[in-house]
C-alpha cells in the first residue's frame, strides 16, 4: 500500500470515528433527557401523596385545631345562649346591652386565645364560606362543622342543667318578625359580619392583630341591631344547639340558611373589593409588613 493511501485513510477514519460517536451521543442526551422527566413526576408524585396524607391522616396539629375549635364554640354558645337566658331570669335587667356584650366579648377573647390554633371560626357559615373562597381546605371542613355543632349541643345541655327550664328560652333564638324580615336581617348581619372576618384573617394590609376586637365589635353591634327581631344569631349553631336541647325547632331553618348565604355574599364582596398592585397584579404590602421588612433590613445590616 503506498504512502499516500494510508495517509488518506489516516485522514477519513477520525471524521468516520465522530460520525459515530455523534448518534450515540444523542441518544445519551435523549436518554437523560427522559430520566431526568421521569425523576421530576416521581418527585411530584411524591410531593402529591405526602400532601394527601398530610390533610387525610389524623396528626396530633389536625387534633389540637379540632379540639380548639371544640372549646371556643363551647365558650361563645355558653356565653351567648348564658346571658340570654340570665337576662330573661332577671326580667331584663341586663338589657340589650348587656346581652349584645355577651356575645361580643366572647368571640373577641376566644380569637385572641385560640385564633392562632384553629383560626377561631366558631361558626359552620364562617368555615364554609373560607372553603369556598379557597381560605381554608374543603377536607378539614366536615370535623371542624362536626366539632361546632357537638360543641353547641353540649353547652346547651350544660346550660339546660346550670338553669332552670323555664328561662331556657332566653338562650334561644326565634324571630319575632315575619320569616321574610328575619331571614334578610339575620342575611345581612351575617354579610357584615364574613366582611369584617374575610378582612382582618385574609388581608395581609389589614391590622390582622386586632382581628379579635374588630369581629368582636361585629357581633356586638350585630346584637345591637337584630337581638330584639331574630336573636342576631350569625351562625347556625347558635341556634341549633338550643334547639336541640329544648327539642324545640321552630323556624330553624332561617337560622341554617340565612347565616350560610349571607356569609358567602360577604366574604365574596370583600375578595371583590381586595385592592391589587396595578403593576404586578399582586396584593399590596400592608403598611406593618412593610415595617417588619424594614426592621429586618436594619438588623441585618447591623451584623455587618
Amino acid at each position: 500500500m503506498s504512502q499516500d493511501n494510508i495517509s488518506a485513510e489516516a485522514s477519513i477514519s477520525p471524521s468516520s470515528s465522530n460520525a459515530e460517536k455523534v448518534p450515540n451521543g444523542g441518544r445519551r442526551f435523549k436518554q437523560l433527557i427522559n430520566r431526568s422527566e421521569s425523576l421530576e413526576r416521581c418527585v411530584e408524585q411524591d410531593r402529591l401523596m405526602r400532601r394527601i396524607a398530610h390533610e387525610l391522616v389524623p396528626h396530633s396539629s389536625m387534633a389540637k385545631k379540632i379540639l380548639s375549635e371544640f372549646v371556643g364554640t363551647f365558650i361563645l354558645l355558653f356565653a351567648a345562649a348564658g346571658t340570654g337566658i340570665v337576662n330573661e331570669k332577671t326580667h331584663g335587667d341586663l338589657t340589650i346591652m348587656g346581652v349584645a356584650a355577651g356575645s361580643g366579648i366572647a368571640v373577641m377573647v376566644i380569637i385572641f386565645s385560640t385564633g392562632h390554633i384553629s383560626g377561631a371560626h366558631l361558626n359552620p357559615s364562617v368555615t364554609l364560606a373560607f372553603a369556598s373562597m379557597r381560605h381554608f381546605p374543603w377536607i378539614q371542613v366536615p370535623v371542624y362543622i362536626a366539632a361546632q355543632v357537638l360543641a353547641s349541643v353540649l353547652a346547651s345541655l350544660m346550660l339546660t342543667q346550670v338553669f332552670h327550664p323555664k328561662h331556657f328560652h332566653g338562650g334561644m333564638t326565634s324571630p319575632a318578625a315575619s320569616d321574610g324580615q328575619a331571614f334578610l336581617l339575620e342575611f345581612l348581619i351575617s354579610f357584615i359580619l364574613m366582611f369584617v372576618v374575610t378582612a382582618v384573617a385574609t388581608d395581609t394590609r389589614a391590622v390582622g392583630e386586632l382581628a379579635g376586637i374588630a369581629v368582636g365589635a361585629t357581633v356586638f353591634l350585630n346584637n345591637l341591631i337584630a337581638s330584639k327581631f331574630t336573636g342576631a344569631s350569625m351562625n347556625p349553631v347558635r341556634t341549633l344547639g338550643p334547639a336541640i336541647a329544648a327539642n324545640d325547632y321552630h323556624k330553624v331553618w332561617i337560622y341554617i340558611v340565612a347565616p350560610t348565604l349571607g356569609t358567602q355574599a360577604g366574604a365574596l364582596t370583600y375578595n371583590l373589593m381586595r385592592l391589587k398592585d396595578m403593576d404586578s397584579g399582586t396584593s399590596m404590602r400592608s403598611f406593618r409588613k412593610w415595617n417588619a421588612d424594614l426592621e429586618d433590613q436594619k438588623n441585618v445590616q447591623s451584623q455587618y
